[in-house]
């Protein structure tokens, strides 16, 4: 199988670990799991060494010109909002995107972007802190800052440092299917779908509160349990809240409503049997516990956007674990 190529933009001043983003996720061979393989180049507009911002140098292998291999190019920070990025830089990354290529900044790579052009009309995330200059310098993008990262045609925006793991692991998941990004995600230790948003992010002192022991158990049981109905009730009663209490505490830890983190397991859930499995929607229906298939379509077409079928025509060829009917 012929390798997908990505290009990640190095430039002089990165941080290490906005750099390793992309590569972690796409650049280590994990093929001996049953992960495709990446070949991902390091490009620069600028001559090498750089230098990195925690003090050490890299050497980059290609330049600008490598970006015309790429089907996928990855901005994955910027090293000054204020300072405008090399002109080369920019034009490469027009002229990729017209020819197909999907384009993806990373936290202050969205400014990159913007200032390509290619986030107008469109919407975008970066960093909770850069939000409101990224509406003010940008007035024809549409900054969600609320988000972790988002998707519009052929363009990705992340919000902050580790918000670019979770769009990379999007990108892997939309390529490869959920078995493949789940792989991954377990290798990283990450979640390979965290709910919320930037909300739960932003200008919050850090604390350590007793009651997210019994929250995280709650949690576990829930997504054992998602096949059968759950209330608030049920959830309180389980880490000896009362409602409202745990409703306070829930928000506290995760920056959502457990009825909003409930129907997000349940859509996970859901894609991960219409990629892996032929079972008719009636039964994913009830293992995920949307109760009826009418149900199960209103809810996951209101929050994937495309209807169950779809979704599975789409994505279930993807998973190397797609098996016969049957959970």
């Amino acid at each position: 199988m012929r390798k997908e190529t990505i290009a990640v933009i190095a430039f002089d001043g990165i941080s290490p670990f906005h750099l390793s983003i992309p590569c972690c996720v796409f650049g280590e061979d994990r093929q001996k799991a049953a992960i495709p393989h990446f070949n991902v180049l390091i490009c620069a507009a600028e001559p090498s060494p750089l230098k990195t911002s925690a003090g050490f140098s890299i050497s980059t292998p290609h330049t600008l010109s490598a970006l015309s291999k790429a089907g996928i190019i990855i901005v994955p920070s910027w090293r000054n909002p204020n300072e405008a990025p090399p002109s080369s830089l920019l034009k490469a990354l027009v002229k990729a995107q017209r020819r197909g290529a999907l384009i993806v900044g990373l936290c202050l790579g969205t400014f990159v972007l913007a200032a390509a052009g290619l986030l107008d009309g469109r919407k975008a995330a970066t960093h909770w802190a850069w939000t409101g200059e990224l509406a003010h310098r940008y007035p024809r993008i549409d900054v969600d800052p609320a988000v972790l990262y988002v998707e519009d045609g052929n363009v990705i925006t992340s919000a902050g440092v580790a918000a670019g793991i979770d769009c990379c692991l999007h990108i892997l998941r939309s390529r490869h299917g959920v078995d493949v990004a789940n792989k991954v995600a377990r290798r990283l230790v990450v979640s390979p779908h965290r709910q919320g948003g930037q909300a739960q992010f932003i200008e919050q002192p850090l604390h350590t509160d007793p009651d997210d022991k019994y929250l995280g158990e709650v949690m576990e049981w829930a997504q054992k349990n998602l096949d059968k109905p759950i209330s608030l009730d049920d959830l309180a009663k389980r880490a000896f809240m009362s409602r409202r209490t745990f409703t306070r505490s829930w928000r506290k830890m995760t920056g959502g409503s457990p009825g909003k983190w409930l129907l997000g397991q349940r859509i996970a859930l859901a894609q991960c049997l219409l990629e892996t499995t032929g079972a008719p929607l009636a039964h994913i229906a009830q293992s995920a516990g949307f109760g009826s298939e009418v149900s199960f379509r209103q809810q996951f077409t209101s929050e994937v956007k495309t209807s169950p079928g779809r979704y599975r025509k789409e994505f279930r060829g993807k998973s190397p674990l797609s098996r016969q009917p049957g959970i």
